[in-house]
């Protein structure tokens, strides 16, 4: 279920992994669970900005019919993105050290779904929570390893994406919106190591803008 050959970066020692975790020991999926109400109204505001950042920030989304409006690229704010009409969800956001990808809403469109795939990075967890969810909870599902779960409006999942992880929304007109991110293990790893690990990931940004790679977060490009 964890294919070796898709590992591209590995800390040993991070102790035994479990394809999904248990969601009260992270403090991150408390708040989102507690400002659930506020989380949405804050994403309907984005939504009724009129300005559509909702972008593919992989290959994998082209076809699969997903896509992200990132508030988090590596760890960090997006220039001119409108904080002010989401304060509560950025402050929960930070509340983790949030990984070398995204934090942000994902989108999936009405049957649609992403195909199967292990991210390889066993240094990151990714927590979701279910903002507008369809049917009764019996439409929109992940499989993380052997294991299927499916998205409830209020409630997180936390799992570990080196895993074979595949998702699915079977809705013939309704999308599903989770409000997504991925940070650092803080379950196995330190402080220092997580600290070592953000400067790393900020060299590799600098190295990748010198290089003129395209940036997350703006409008139009993908990295």
């Amino acid at each position: 279920w964890r294919p070796h050959h898709e590992i591209h970066a590995y800390m040993p020692g991070l102790g035994e992994r479990t394809p999904f975790l248990d969601t009260n020991r992270i403090q991150l999926c408390q708040l989102m669970t507690q400002y659930y109400d506020t989380i949405l109204l804050e994403y309907e505001a984005l939504l009724a900005d009129q300005t559509d950042r909702f972008q593919s920030v992989t290959s994998l989304n082209y076809k699969s019919g997903w896509k992200t409006m990132v508030l988090f690229y590596n760890g960090h704010r997006i220039p001119s993105f409108p904080y002010h009409l989401c304060p509560i969800t950025t402050q929960i956001l930070e509340s983790v050290p949030i990984a070398g990808r995204i934090a942000g809403f994902n989108r999936q469109e009405p049957q649609s779904g992403i195909p199967l795939h292990s991210d390889g990075n066993n240094m990151w967890l990714t927590c979701q929570i279910g903002l507008k969810i369809p049917g009764d909870g019996d439409k929109a599902s992940i499989r993380v390893g052997p294991t299927t779960k499916f998205w409830k409006e209020r409630e997180c999942l936390l799992y570990d994406t080196t895993y074979e992880h595949e998702t699915v929304n079977r809705s013939e007109v309704e999308e599903r919106v989770v409000l997504h991110v991925d940070f650092f293990n803080v379950l196995a790893m330190s402080e220092v190591e997580i600290e070592v690990l953000q400067y790393i990931y900020d060299m590799r940004e600098k190295f990748m803008e010198a290089e003129g790679v395209a940036k997350v977060g703006t409008l139009g490009t993908v990295t």
